[in-house]
C-alpha cells in the first residue's frame, strides 16, 4: 500500500464514528470507555472482541451475523481495519466498532468482566522464542483476556499454525484450563462448530484452496 493511500485512510478513520483512536497516553491513564463501552454502543449487547482485526471483514462479518452482539475489532494497524471500518458504515452496520491500540494494553481498554467472548483469527504466529512474547495466546496475554472476560465467558483462536494451535494446547492443559472444544483441522472433522466454519477470511478461502488445514481451539482460562 502506497504511502499517499495510508494517509488518506488515516484521515478518513478520524472521520469514521465506528473508530477509536486513543494515545497509549490515554489509555494508560483512566480510559473513559474503560467499563463504559456500553455507552458508546447506546445499549448493554454482549460484548465480542477480535484480536488483531487486520482488514477486519471477520469483525464485521460477525456483527452481521449477530445483531443483537456488539463487536469491536482491535488492531494497531489502522490503515488495515479501515476496509472494514467503511464496510460497517457503508452498509449500515451499527453494532461493530474498531479501536486502534496494542493488544497487550487490552485490560486497561476494557474493566474486569466487561467481555462475553474473544475471537483471535489467524495471527501471526511468531515462531522464533525470542518471540514468545509477542504470541497472543501466551500465559502473560490468557491471564488479561481472563480478567476482562465475564465468569462464562469464551476464547476461541481459529489458525492455519500447526504450532501456534500446539502451543497453545501444550499450555491450556498444563494449566488445568478447560478445552471446550479442539481440532487440527476443522473443515475435516465430523461435526465442525458453525461458529468457527461459518465465516471464511479472503486468506482462509486461499489457505483452503491451497490444502492447508486450519485448526481451531475454544476455550475458558483458569488462573
Amino acid at each position: 500500500m502506497g504511502s499517499k493511500n495510508k494517509l488518506k485512510r488515516f484521515r478518513e478513520n478520524e472521520t469514521f464514528k465506528n473508530v477509536i483512536q486513543p494515545t497509549r497516553e490515554e489509555v494508560q491513564n483512566n480510559f473513559p470507555l474503560q467499563g463504559n463501552w456500553h455507552t458508546h454502543f447506546g445499549n448493554n449487547h454482549p460484548i465480542v472482541l477480535e484480536l488483531g482485526c487486520g482488514k477486519g471483514e471477520y469483525t464485521v462479518a460477525l456483527a452481521q451475523e449477530n445483531p443483537n452482539i456488539n463487536f469491536i475489532g482491535i488492531d494497531i494497524k489502522g490503515a488495515r481495519f479501515w476496509r472494514g471500518a467503511k464496510t460497517a458504515i457503508d452498509e449500515g452496520i451499527e453494532n461493530v466498532v474498531f479501536l486502534r491500540t496494542q493488544i497487550e494494553l487490552i485490560d486497561l481498554c476494557f474493566a474486569k468482566n466487561e467481555v462475553a467472548e474473544i475471537w483471535i483469527t489467524f495471527p501471526d504466529p511468531q515462531i522464533k522464542y525470542k518471540r514468545t512474547k509477542h504470541r497472543l495466546v501466551n500465559p502473560s496475554f490468557l491471564k488479561k483476556y481472563q480478567h476482562i472476560l465475564k465468569a462464562e465467558g469464551v476464547t476461541h483462536l481459529k489458525t492455519d499454525s500447526e504450532f501456534l494451535h500446539g502451543y497453545l494446547l501444550g499450555i491450556l492443559h498444563e494449566g488445568n484450563h478447560e478445552v471446550l472444544y479442539a481440532h487440527h483441522d476443522i473443515y475435516n472433522s465430523s461435526s465442525p462448530p458453525k461458529e468457527a466454519t461459518s465465516i471464511q477470511t479472503f486468506y482462509e478461502k486461499q489457505y483452503l484452496e491451497q490444502y492447508k488445514a486450519i485448526t481451531y481451539v475454544k476455550f475458558k482460562t483458569k488462573y
